[in-house]
């Protein structure tokens, strides 16, 4: 009678066990299904976008017009480049990079991986380290659709997915050396100077806004560290000093005021010029992050205001280079919507952070379903955009 008792008693737990880990189990089929769909919703959105406006042009050498050959073509051609049109030299030379190595299906095959990369480094940047990674990427995976302002000419157009998502990972990887000890004491890790130098000088050389915006936000950090006793390491400094060498480079470039001078509004009055600058950032606020920045204070309240908790220093540094990135575009005469996508990031790794730090707090089931199903809507609106553009493209929608 007692050892059938204790035999009893054994198997009771595994059983519950059982039963426990079958939803477990349920969910990650759910979480991959759903990944695989998106996957398959990008993969055939890459395909179906052509090659197109500047991708022609940077597949030449640019003041000749004829075809890359070689490295020395691209060195020649960025050298060009960087003196008669533009200082963006890191996106440019990975975009003609491409060109000159890879097949457009090869291509779309690496940007695909780039995406998913980026997703990736937006839950490595929060350091969010609980379980239900996959239903975090795929969900981020979607996010950076359903957020973006134009995700044809951030993600999927050759030369903007080089100047966006190309070098947003860039950026995130740079800042994720700092923000991994904002708000504890962290070992370095191996050969940190050269990384971080590395990492600085090419992230300050990505484009206007995220490059200065990321110097400063390190400079910040620094100061903020040195006010609380604890020790701004050298390769903090090294990394600040990179990025700044690598922001002056781009816009010091001579081809800037080649570019600059060709837009008809820095032909107007001053006054003019102001309210134009005035309204392009307003426009990027209201129209372009409306719907990221929304959701970044949907997240906030409730965490913050409904469960009383305090947001970390690795969130107040991304929500601080996001504000910064956006505001830099007032010293910029064109605003164009995909410029707002490296802001857009930063706004999403708050949002991750900040709904991680929700569910660490309430993990019931209501509040998992809840946050599942609004997740899943924001999914669905960046799908449903590539979509509606492979429809267009059938013919299926006239």
């Amino acid at each position: 009678m007692d050892l059938h008792n204790f035999q009893k008693q054994k198997k009771m737990p595994s059983g519950r066990r059982e039963a426990s880990s079958s939803p477990l189990r349920c969910g990650a089929v759910f979480w991959g299904v759903l990944f695989v769909a998106g996957m398959v919703c990008i993969w055939m959105a890459q395909r179906a976008v052509p090659v197109m406006m500047d991708d022609e042009w940077y597949s030449t050498v640019l003041w000749e017009e004829t075809p890359l050959t070689s490295l020395k073509d691209i060195f020649q051609a960025q050298i060009w480049h960087y003196n008669n049109w533009g200082g963006r030299t890191v996106a440019h030379t990975m975009a003609q990079l491409v060109f000159l190595y890879l097949s457009e299906p090869v291509a779309d095959v690496l940007n695909m991986g780039l995406i998913v990369l980026l997703a990736w480094l937006v839950n490595a940047v929060t350091g969010w380290s609980g379980g239900r990674r996959l239903a975090f990427l795929t969900l981020t995976v979607g996010f950076l659709h359903g957020l973006n302002a134009n995700w044809k000419m951030s993600m999927y157009w050759q030369t903007g997915a080089c100047n966006y998502l190309y070098t947003m990972i860039i950026l995130l990887a740079y800042l994720w050396l700092y923000l991994r000890t904002a708000d504890e004491e962290r070992k370095d890790i191996p050969g940190a100077v050269l990384w971080a130098s590395v990492l600085g000088l090419l992230a300050g050389w990505t484009n206007e806004n995220m490059g200065p915006a990321l110097w400063l936000l390190t400079v910040l950090e620094m100061t903020d560290l040195h006010r609380r006793g604890r020790t701004v390491r050298p390769w903090m400094v090294t990394g600040s000093i990179s990025c700044l060498a690598g922001s002056i480079l781009m816009i010091a470039a001579p081809g800037n005021s080649v570019r600059v001078a060709q837009v008809a509004s820095n032909s107007y009055g001053l006054l003019w010029q102001i309210f134009l600058r005035v309204y392009g950032v307003c426009r990027g606020a209201w129209e372009y992050l409306f719907p990221a920045a929304l959701l970044t204070a949907a997240v906030l309240f409730v965490n913050l205001c409904v469960l009383g908790n305090r947001m970390n220093r690795k969130e107040l540094w991304l929500l601080t280079g996001a504000v910064l990135s956006w505001g830099a575009m007032i010293l910029s005469p064109h605003y164009p919507d995909r410029a707002s996508f490296g802001t857009m990031c930063l706004l999403l790794c708050v949002v991750v952070s900040q709904a991680a730090a929700i569910l660490r707090t309430r993990d019931t089931k209501g509040c998992r379903i809840s946050m599942a199903l609004i997740g899943i809507f924001i999914w669905l609106r960046g799908m449903y955009g590539l979509g509606e553009f492979l429809a267009i493209g059938w013919g299926w929608i006239r």
